[in-house]
């Protein structure tokens, strides 16, 4: 039997119903707040959803009476299944084969998997932008050496992890949300590339004139136009963007061109998301 090295196994979802709580106002990201049952918050500018796997309709409005700054705007209930759109069956992309922990059990070891655990985040790698960018990441992992890789956006670490299979030494996965981050930090976990993949809380844009071989942004059409005028953006070997709808990736393209970029590959999926390789000649 193969070795099962890249293994940190669960055998069952990690959550069987949530508790959804939207809040108007900021609310921390410390953990110890709700005590047991909370999974997280999703922060979004002056919005927070807390998340949690059993009712806390009085921990929260108590939070919310103490605070004073904050709203209790909505409560929502749903089964983990309903959130995350179906049981996440396995699929492959890119050379790869993705597959959530609790599912590792069913099938051979494979050395080309990513054991994923959306955990609330967004990202299971289902969607058209994903597999684009699994897609797209063979190409280039196949065209040139990539030793050092950043994903700007990361969600739950797919991509970033997905270089690291793929042979780069150093992927930085990078988010603006502090849920995301530690959802990419146990996903490290699972695949065992705590010595080869790092998850930090930031805005792209700080990151975005880190040394790299290769960088991969799927990401808001806002923060894209944002990054590519970067300077650091410049004269990175190979970049992969995708999340664009059509005018958006035509307002990308012409800014790379202007910028002296050379366009490689482009897919689009389901007629609506774009997305593209790049280079800067050297």
């Amino acid at each position: 039997m193969a070795p099962s090295r890249d293994v940190v196994e669960i055998n069952v979802m990690p959550y069987e119903n949530l508790y959804i709580y939207y809040v108007n106002g900021k609310v921390p990201t410390d953990r110890s707040l709700f005590g047991s049952g909370f999974i997280g918050n999703w922060q979004e500018e002056n919005s927070a959803f807390l998340f949690f796997d059993e009712p806390a309709d009085e921990r929260v409005e108590s939070f919310v009476a103490a605070d004073g700054g904050l709203i209790l705007k909505d409560r929502f209930f749903m089964p983990y299944k309903e959130w995350i759109g179906s049981e996440m069956p396995p699929f492959s992309a890119g050379g790869l084969r993705v597959l959530p922990p609790w599912l590792a059990g069913r099938e051979k070891y494979d050395p080309n998997r990513i054991l994923l655990d959306p955990g609330v985040v967004f990202g299971s790698g289902t969607h058209a932008t994903t597999r684009d960018c699994l897609c797209a990441m063979e190409i280039v992992f196949s065209d040139i050496a990539v030793s050092r890789t950043i994903d700007l956006g990361c969600g739950t670490g797919l991509l970033a992890l997905s270089a690291a299979r793929k042979g780069s030494r150093q992927s930085l996965a990078v988010d603006n949300n502090y849920l995301a981050v530690e959802t990419a930090r146990g996903n490290i976990v699972h695949n065992r590339l705590e010595d080869r993949v790092l998850a930090v809380h930031g805005c792209a844009e700080d990151f975005v004139g880190i040394e790299a071989d290769l960088l991969v942004a799927n990401i808001h059409y806002d923060v894209m136009k944002k990054l590519i005028n970067a300077p650091g953006f410049l004269g990175k070997k190979r970049f992969i963007l995708s999340g664009l709808l059509r005018s958006q990736f035509a307002r990308i393209e012409d800014n790379l061109r202007q910028l002296g970029a050379v366009i490689g590959h482009k897919w689009v999926s389901d007629g609506v998301w774009h997305t593209l390789t790049g280079a800067f000649e050297e």
